[in-house]
């Protein structure tokens, strides 16, 4: 039989670059570089690149944010590249898109439609879907205006009043309303099933360690590395959405639970930073970030600045500790790019390669002294026939000494203050 799928979509990427703007706002990369990426993320859900162009920005245009020629220029270079689908690497408003698509006679998405498109191509579990779905539909309300005449169709009236009726963009903006709110009541399920397991945690409490970073700085491939799983690690952006738990021993001997959470992305959409609140809260509840930085990256600095800003965006709207920065290690992956971890400099963070394994016995020695610097040492004495509650010490505290008499057993051991309370509690 023959292979009857379409061929794949051909795509230009234009990116509008109004330098002392972007400067002015704390964005520290270079055009070149932002371009790069936006080929990086229209490329990894199988655009064929065919065209991309930087377009210096005077001075911001209201109905097509590129100036008339500007519009021009790119008109005849989509016509000539046969382009099926443009993607403009800013924020359009629906008025933008909507006459940039004239213009040009082809389909045209922001950069907020394009990492939505990643998403609902990554997400794997019925969580991620509703989430992808939650900010898909808030972003297309907003693209419901006056202006798209095709949905200007009047319904006829109903009820007692009949009246004039609804055009069709009010009831397509009422029934995307009522799918969000029952989407809102399915995700605030899943995050009441989250807190639920959360507790059960608490029950047989492990240290949380979560992994956060810019998108494909090696986050999974650090997670397989560390645990010995096999979450899905590919060269490409956002491969993973779905956040994935497994446990881990410390050298100490301590049991901590190491968490692989979605990457993050200069002007991470606001859809997706609320709609991923629930996968997010994991991070939140995090006793450890490892930062996972891909030091090797010609714009490390810049994303680390751009993974800081989200979270102290998550911070201000209380999904997040204002205490993130005192609980948070930078972890600098991929050295062996750069040779190796001897020529990486490391400052306060940690050069490693999840590629390689070198640096991970540094990197565990390091997790395992900050979450013992959250706890204390205490000294107990228990009966030997006690072998209930010393057994409860060497599963959820770290042993340091033990002696043994005849009668009782002391023990040595460095346990959180919560442990202490909960022990005694026994």
């Amino acid at each position: 039989m023959k292979d009857t799928a379409p061929p794949p979509s051909r795509a230009a990427i234009l990116l509008p670059w109004d330098r002392q703007m972007a400067f002015a706002s704390g964005q520290i990369r270079s055009a070149e570089a932002r371009l790069a990426e936006a080929v990086g993320l229209a490329a990894s859900i199988g655009l064929v690149i065919v065209h991309e162009h930087i377009f210096q920005l005077r001075s911001v245009t209201p109905a097509t944010l590129l100036g008339k020629g500007q519009v021009e220029l790119g008109g005849a270079a989509m016509r000539e590249a046969e382009v099926d689908v443009v993607v403009v690497d800013a924020s359009l408003t629906p008025v933008q898109q909507r006459n940039l698509e004239r213009a040009w006679g082809t389909k045209v998405i922001d950069r907020t439609g394009l990492i939505l498109d990643i998403f609902g191509a990554r997400a794997r579990t019925r969580e991620g879907a509703l989430q992808v779905e939650l900010a898909h539909l808030d972003y297309q309300r907003s693209r419901l205006v006056r202006s798209w005449t095709h949905l200007e169709r009047q319904r006829g009236g109903f009820g007692f009043l009949g009246g004039p009726g609804e055009t069709q963009i009010e009831a397509d903006r009422r029934l995307i309303g009522d799918r969000i709110v029952r989407l809102k009541a399915e995700l605030e399920d899943v995050r009441r099933t989250r807190g639920l397991h959360r507790g059960a945690r608490k029950k047989v409490p492990h240290p949380v360690v979560a992994l956060v970073g810019y998108t494909n700085a090696g986050k999974s491939t650090l997670f397989n590395a560390l645990t010995g799983a096999t979450v899905v690690a590919e060269d490409q952006l956002f491969a993973t959405l779905d956040p994935t738990m497994r446990g881990l021993v410390l050298p100490s001997g301590r049991n901590i639970i190491l968490s692989d959470t979605v990457g993050f992305i200069s002007e991470l959409p606001t859809e997706l930073v609320a709609a991923f609140r629930a996968t997010l809260e994991e991070v939140a509840e995090a006793d450890l970030l490892l930062h996972v930085r891909d030091v090797s990256h010609p714009d490390s600095e810049a994303q680390a600045r751009d993974v800081r800003n989200v979270l102290n965006r998550m911070a201000k709207d209380g999904a997040v500790g204002e205490d993130w920065p005192a609980r948070t290690l930078e972890v600098l992956n991929k050295a062996d790019v750069l040779g190796g971890v001897t020529q990486v400099v490391q400052g306060e963070g940690i050069a490693v390669s999840a590629l390689t394994g070198e640096g991970l016995p540094h990197l565990l020695a390091e997790i395992d002294a900050r979450l013992s610097a959250a706890q204390e040492v205490f000294v107990l004495d228990l009966p030997v026939a006690d072998g209930a509650r010393i057994a409860w010490l060497y599963r959820h505290g770290e042993v340091l000494a033990r002696e043994d008499g005849e009668t009782h057993v002391r023990l040595e051991v460095r346990l959180a203050a919560a442990d202490k309370a909960r022990f005694e509690a026994l």
